[in-house]
């Protein structure tokens, strides 16, 4: 059972089969079972097959395994299971998790900080690259590296003569300036030994093969664990273009500055733009999540419609906005409506507790006050932390609301502040709990309606 607390939530039929949907969604995208699914073996050739493409080790070449994100130990117990210990040299791959907790022979899990970077995501790392030298890795070889949600806080590698305070501290001048995230991206990428391409491009000529666990909208696989066997578009030029946009050129770090200057001037290797060695594929992501989730309510007799997987915004506009949708009759005929993504609450300077999936349900269930019918919105993140560890989303209905008024809260203050969990603690049977799932496709959000 994935949803630790269900007895406590479950106090309807509505809301039973809202927790069974959510559960064969994460149940689809749990990263041993995403891994088994997208790869086959053939011990006898020593060949992987990935749907109809085929790689092998060359004459005389070994298997490798590197990589890191929160799904990271999942995925090489999986995968070593899948080929077996004795057709793998070495590998060391980073998650969040403790390595006791994952059974690997071979492959070294290395537990690291997340979201904030630590040394030992930089000792990881570092273990990581030595094996190319200590098992001299060349063209004959094939590397698998595993890579998902969380990957660019767990393998952190500045730069020589940058280091982790300083890369964090740039990070942080242009989360509080309010930088877009592929702006802020192309300016890590190049303070970076990994990202941005550079890991794929260390282990060249041998061949590298990723398999992704997607925790991104759309898929961008430039911007999942910051691409580090993708080809970087931006340059050092654009780095320092962005520092400029946002009048940052004379507030980072100065090794940052300096670095990313003699990088403009080309004094430094630029991120590559191209590599021929290193092959992507994505084997899970959210819209694999909703497909289960809207398989397992037309098993429960519902209508089930997925609108979309690409959900983005702000936290309280979309709430309101799918609100409206129901409201009109935009989804009549349907009874489990999905929708996937990730979107971003604008925080108040004096904000509260919460996060943007217990939010997003609780600007729901005030914004559905005049729903004819009964109705069960849920919404959280597949890897089993809204903001809080603790707390992997939210689920309300129309008794939550009558229990929060009923109990004098002034709905709408908790909102303002952002307060969601206080709020819906104080309402019950409310915060989903499931810990750490060991995976990461965003965010999924159901809405079941009952005319």
């Amino acid at each position: 059972m994935i949803i630790q607390n269900r007895a406590e939530l479950a106090t309807s039929n509505l809301r039973t089969k809202a927790l069974d949907i959510i559960e064969a969604g994460i149940e689809a995208v749990l990263p041993a079972r995403v891994v088994r699914s997208a790869v086959k073996f053939d011990a006898a050739t020593r060949t992987l097959a990935l749907g109809h493409n085929e790689y092998r080790p060359g004459h005389g070449g070994r298997i490798f395994i590197v990589g890191g994100g929160k799904a990271g130990g999942a995925m090489a117990e999986a995968l070593e299971e899948i080929l077996s210990p004795g057709n793998i040299t070495a590998g060391v791959v980073i998650c969040n998790e403790p390595a006791a907790k994952y059974d690997t022979l071979v492959v070294r899990i290395a537990e690291a900080g997340h979201p904030v970077p630590d040394r030992r995501g930089i000792d990881g790392v570092r273990r990581m690259l030595a094996l190319k030298s200590a098992y001299s890795i060349g063209a004959q070889d094939l590397i698998l590296c595993l890579i998902s949600g969380g990957g660019s806080a767990l393998m952190p590698c500045p730069v020589k003569g940058v280091s982790l305070e300083d890369k964090q501290k740039l990070t942080g001048l242009l989360l509080s300036c309010g930088a877009e995230i592929a702006e802020i991206n192309a300016v890590r990428k190049h303070l970076s030994q990994i990202k941005g391409g550079r890991l794929g491009a260390f282990f060249a000529p041998a061949k590298v093969v990723s398999l992704i666990l997607s925790d991104v909208v759309g898929n961008d696989l430039s911007v999942i664990a910051s691409g580090p066997t993708y080809p970087d578009s931006t340059t050092f030029r654009d780095a320092l273009d962005i520092l400029g946009k946002y009048n940052l050129l004379s507030a980072p770090p100065p090794s940052t500055l300096e670095y990313l200057e003699r990088g403009a001037k080309g004094q430094v290797e630029e991120t590559p733009k191209s590599l021929g060695n290193c092959h992507n594929y994505v084997i899970g992501d959210n819209r694999l999540a909703l497909e289960a989730m809207a398989q397992k309510a037309r098993e429960l007799g519902l209508h089930p419609r997925i609108v979309t997987s690409a959900q983005t915004g702000d936290t309280t506009a979309v709430a309101r906005q799918r609100a409206g949708e129901l409201l009109s009759g935009n989804y009549a005929g349907y009874d489990a409506v999905l929708f996937g993504g990730e979107t971003t609450p604008t925080l108040s300077v004096s904000h509260g507790k919460g996060g943007r999936n217990q939010h997003y349900a609780a600007v729901s269930m005030l914004a559905l006050e005049e729903y004819e019918g009964d109705w069960v919105v849920a919404s959280m993140g597949t890897d089993g932390s809204d903001y809080l560890r603790d707390v992997a989303g939210a689920i309300v209905d129309r008794n939550t609301l009558r229990t929060a008024w009923a109990n004098g809260l002034d709905i709408d203050a908790y909102l303002e502040r952002f307060d969601s969990n206080t709020l819906l603690q104080k309402a019950g049977a409310s915060l989903i709990v499931t810990g750490s799932t060991g995976t990461n496709v965003g965010d999924v959000i159901l809405y079941l309606q009952k005319t």
